[in-house]
């Protein structure tokens, strides 16, 4: 094997395992009460790779997406290690490492193109000569890394919410690398296996998901610099076009069908035109400053209540925009790189910018896993650059070495703020308590955190205490968060203050009239009150509302059970397959004293997530507390193994 096949070998081997070193923290990740419980923990029917599956994968538009290449890798985790969490963070580490090389192969042909060009500057080479492999490959190695271990990318490694970033990412380099192969040598764009595949990649890829729509906007980009195929020839680049801008019209109707049915847009009523340009100059500055500046990333940046162009927290960002924009557009000539990345982030980041809003969130870190690749191939222009200067003699060798040893202090700094930001991401606990460190105004961190603290209580009365002060501090900050008033009351309904878990479930209704949740929740107010007869028709509403799937009948176990009254079963049956409102149910119960009912709901809340060891706690003490000692004991040999630290806190022998 001659040097160059071996560095063309070894290179994105070693991204690959570097990038995968720095994310080691995310395997023993949790599943995250930020999205987690909706599509995973709480979701029955992606779990494996039959035909039912499969049908369900490609006909169903979940939480505002349709991703259904995404919910293929989501079912083979499931077929290969069932509800572990640690399975599905391996995953998503191995294909955010695949990426990294992928995109180290798309590095090395942009950054030829650029510097293997007679006349491009310093890095051109002398007089026709071009640059050698060692200098692209350098260059490739440096952006790939930039792009991978860069704490922006953190939250689409260790949140399993996010993985459709990372398979849409994949077939985006496949797609581009098409491309880029199908253009050589000639320039002119060849409709071989290259072209077709480059065009079955992005349609690929936004079945995985929607974020890579701006892709033909990229490829026009790439055509004007570094390629140079746009000068005498743009009507046939423009052409060549056409392929792609179909699937991204079809890519974006099915993106807007899906945010429709599964997600609020925000109406002008909410935000009007000053607040939504506030919002996109915001988002626009915004990618690009966190590349160069990471610091206080964090899970949730929400919205305000109110914004306007002339508030200097989206004043300033829009001035540096300008200004920034300005500069680029003065220095095109001397550096139009800057200028095509500058563009390609825009491009990318407009059709999440604000300008159509919903959700809770202003900006999101995982929107930056495209759009700063054009930022991470500007550093590794930058090392191919001084690799160039120093193979003409004209970089002193003391200079050179200590640009390389500030080349790789910025990756290691990279690295290690990676290494710490993934940590953030282990549990719903740590992550929402770094949330609100990050922004105290939130409301939405705090209603997280006290979702999180309520479900880590483990019947404490600190802990309850604890996480009651934070739903209150959520519901202080921003009364109309409809989330917030239903935290709340689920931690009164735990601690059987059942009139106020009403008064706060009703208000929650009314801000969330179209919820299954609601009226589910007040049900449960309802069983604690051994009132069945009026949580049934709230249960069969809730059903009506959202898709609660109904349970499977008591078997001769639940039947047998103390507090199985008929009235009780059809009820419980009416909650079905719901995780949480049945671990709530259960959780009450026995804080009202009620052992023997509690087993029923916290049985099935058990069989619906056996590897999840928050039901089996409450089920262990439910067991104990109705004085059936053996079975408390088989599930307690259960949980050692789960979560050795909750198995201890029970005391039971």
């Amino acid at each position: 094997m001659t040097r160059a096949r071996s560095l063309d070998f070894l290179a994105p081997v070693l991204v690959f395992l570097v990038t995968a070193a720095a994310f080691l923290p995310a395997l023993p990740g949790q599943f995250l009460n930020w999205d987690d419980s909706t599509l995973f923990t709480r979701n029955l029917e992606y779990r494996g790779l039959g035909m039912a599956q499969l049908r369900w994968m490609f006909t169903t538009m979940l939480s505002g997406h349709y991703i259904p290449l995404t919910w293929l890798t989501l079912g083979l985790n499931y077929s290969l290690g069932g509800m572990n969490p640690w399975g599905y963070h391996l995953l998503a580490l191995l294909l955010h490492a695949t990426n990294a090389a992928l995109f180290y192969r798309v590095a090395c042909r942009i950054l030829a193109a650029v510097i293997d060009r007679p006349g491009d500057g310093p890095v051109a080479g002398r007089g026709d000569q071009p640059m050698g492999l060692w200098t692209v490959r350098a260059g490739a190695f440096v952006a790939a890394l930039v792009f991978a271990i860069h704490p922006q990318r953190v939250e689409s490694v260790a949140w399993i919410t996010e993985r459709g970033t990372l398979v849409c990412g994949a077939l985006y380099f496949a797609a581009v690398l098409g491309y880029l192969r199908a253009v050589e040598p000639t320039g002119a764009f060849r409709w071989r296996w290259a072209g077709v595949l480059s065009v079955a990649a992005f349609a690929a890829a936004l079945l995985a998901k929607g974020l890579a729509l701006s892709l033909p906007v990229t490829l026009l980009i790439l055509d004007v610099y570094p390629l140079r195929r746009w000068r005498g020839r743009w009507r046939r680049a423009l052409v060549e076009k056409i392929p792609y801008a179909v699937v991204a019209l079809l890519g974006a109707a099915i993106v807007l069908l899906a945010r429709t049915r599964g997600s609020h847009l925000s109406g002008l009523s909410d935000y009007g035109l000053d607040a939504r340009l506030a919002f996109a100059g915001y988002s626009f500055w915004f990618y690009p400053s966190t590349v160069v500046w990471p610091i206080g990333l964090s899970p949730l940046y929400e919205v305000p209540l109110r914004a306007g162009l002339l508030q200097w927290r989206f004043l300033a960002p829009l001035l540096g925009l300008l200004t920034v924009t300005l500069g680029l557009v003065l220095l095109r000539r001397r550096f139009p790189g800057g200028l095509a990345a500058w563009t390609h982030s825009a491009a990318v980041v407009a059709p999440v910018s604000g300008l159509a809003h919903s959700g809770s969130q202003l900006v999101s870190d995982r929107y930056s896993y495209l759009a700063g690749l054009g930022f991470a191939l500007i550093a590794g222009y930058g090392v191919a650059w001084a690799a160039g200067l120093r193979r003409q003699g004209r970089l002193g060798g003391w200079v050179s070495a200590v640009g390389a040893i500030g080349v790789v202090l910025v990756l290691v700094a990279l690295a290690v703020s990676t290494w710490g930001q993934t940590g953030i991401w282990r549990d719903s606990e740590t992550l929402w308590r770094w949330a609100a460190e990050q922004d105290p105004e939130c409301a939405t961190c705090y209603a997280g955190l006290a979702e999180a603290t309520l479900y880590g209580a483990g019947g404490g009365r600190a802990r309850l205490d604890e996480s009651e002060a934070y739903a209150r501090r959520a519901i202080a900050l921003r009364p109309t968060l409809p989330f917030s008033h239903s935290i709340l009351g689920t931690i009164l309904l735990v601690r059987g203050r059942l009139a106020e878990a009403e008064a706060s479930f009703r208000t929650y209704m009314r801000l969330a009239p179209g919820e299954a949740q609601g009226p589910a929740r007040l049900a449960l107010v309802y069983l604690l009150q051994d009132r069945p007869a009026e949580a049934v028709p709230l249960l069969l509403r809730a059903r009506q509302l959202g898709p609660r799937t109904e349970g499977r009948p008591l078997d001769s176990d639940d039947r047998d059970e103390p507090g199985a009254d008929p009235e009780f079963a059809r009820a419980l049956r009416l909650l079905g397959n719901h995780l949480d409102d049945l671990e709530y149910l259960g959780q009450a119960l026995i804080q009202q004293g009620r052992s023997d009912r509690a087993v029923a709901p916290l049985r099935r809340a058990v069989a619906l997530a056996p590897d999840a060891p928050g039901p089996r706690f409450w089920l262990i003490r439910a067991y104990d507390g109705a004085g059936q000692s053996a079975r408390a004991r088989e599930q307690l040999a259960v949980l050692r193994r789960l979560d050795p630290a909750a198995a201890e806190r029970l005391g039971v022998r």
